[in-house]
């Protein structure tokens, strides 16, 4: 059963995949109706989850369940890792990549990668209040509380 994002509960359990760019507006267009009818879709052992597929930031997937109405299982975890599978080769995008650290720098995503990590924080491109889009937020409330959040607040803290 689809619900959107904004009325899901706090506590709604969430995957966010990052894509290598942003999105266009015409990629967008394209795949609304699908986010939205994997969630329509998604399944737990013949359960429908209480579930919502948006893209934020023209650039992150998020995909969320209702955890308390019913769990997402291995096998609806599989489908949902296909589904973004089959979004990453219509789209020829990668979703994928954890290398890339994606932060918020003049109303822009701005991907980073980990080995340049160090470099950038020595040369005072990114600091402890850099914006950072931390993809291992996994609860909704989380989410909309702080995201992004400064770098400094996460588990970059260990660079400054």
């Amino acid at each position: 059963m689809y619900i959107p994002l904004n009325e899901l509960p706090p506590h709604a359990r969430l995957w966010i995949y990052q894509a290598n760019r942003a999105l266009t507006a015409d990629e967008q267009a394209k795949i609304k109706p699908m986010l939205q009818r994997f969630a329509e879709e998604w399944s737990s052992h013949g359960r429908e989850l209480q579930a919502s597929a948006e893209l934020l930031h023209d650039q992150f997937l998020v995909l969320a369940n209702n955890e308390t109405a019913s769990s997402a299982s291995g096998c609806s975890i599989d489908k949902s890792v296909a589904f973004v599978r089959e979004l990453e080769q219509l789209l020829q995008v990668t979703f994928f990549d954890r290398t890339r650290l994606a932060f918020l720098k003049e109303g822009e995503v701005a991907l980073v990668g980990m080995q340049e990590m160090k470099g950038k924080v020595a040369a005072g491109d990114i600091d402890e209040n850099t914006l950072y889009f931390d993809t291992l937020v996994n609860n909704l409330g989380e989410l909309q509380a702080a995201w992004p959040r400064p770098a400094g607040t996460s588990w970059l803290s260990r660079y400054f």
